[in-house]
């Protein structure tokens, strides 16, 4: 189950009864939305198909690959199909290295998105032994496909700018004062990364 509605505003109060700064951003911002993603290793490959393109294209490729493995298509669907099939749904050479080895590990049991590791840093190790996912990725999915409640993605650049514009910082913090900065807010760094995606471009502040 993703982080609900009443679920980031119980984090967020309590974050914010810790940090004031929270707080003051909290009052002239307002609660930001749930963003919930299915489970399950397509949400992953949403993810693969979606990288470096426009939200526009991604949707296109999407529906090019369920038109031709079916819309409940399964790893193996995927794995049976030739290069020139998939590179006709718009999948690069790299993007379709990068599925295959989601659909393998998938198909082979060695990654079960049905049961991850209960251990936040455990199931991002699994995660990225896919070819193409990334820490930032893993830490994408366990958040709003799992909503786990402690998940802080630090590298994410909208992340940094956004707890840097909350806190009142000349300069954007890097990644490693990023997870430095969020240390206080344990278990709740989930909806406190939410919130400063809501906060990036928000005009309130």
């Amino acid at each position: 189950m993703g982080l609900t509605a009443d679920r980031i505003r119980a984090s967020l109060d309590e974050v914010a009864s810790r940090e004031p700064a929270i707080a003051r951003a909290l009052e002239r911002a307002g609660y930001p939305e749930p963003r919930i993603r299915p489970t399950g290793y397509k949400t992953m490959l949403r993810t693969i198909v979606g990288q470096q393109v426009s939200v526009a294209a991604a949707t296109s490729m999407w529906n090019k690959l369920e038109a031709e493995l079916g819309a409940n298509f399964k790893p193996t669907c995927l794995l049976e199909r030739d290069f020139d099939t998939l590179r006709a749904c718009g999948l690069s050479r790299q993007k379709q290295g990068y599925a295959r080895s989601l659909c393998e590990l998938v198909a082979a049991g060695e990654v079960d998105f049905d049961n991850l590791p209960t251990d936040d840093e455990e199931a991002i190790a699994e995660l990225t032994k896919i070819k193409g996912i990334g820490r930032w990725s893993a830490e994408i999915y366990l958040l709003f496909a799992e909503g786990r409640p402690d998940i802080w993605p630090a590298g994410d650049l909208a992340v940094m700018a956004g707890i840097g514009k909350i806190l009142g910082m000349e300069e954007r913090p890097d990644e490693k004062a990023t997870r430095a900065l969020a240390e206080p807010w344990r278990p709740h760094r989930g909806a406190t990364a939410i919130f400063t995606w809501h906060c990036y471009n928000n005009p309130a502040l």
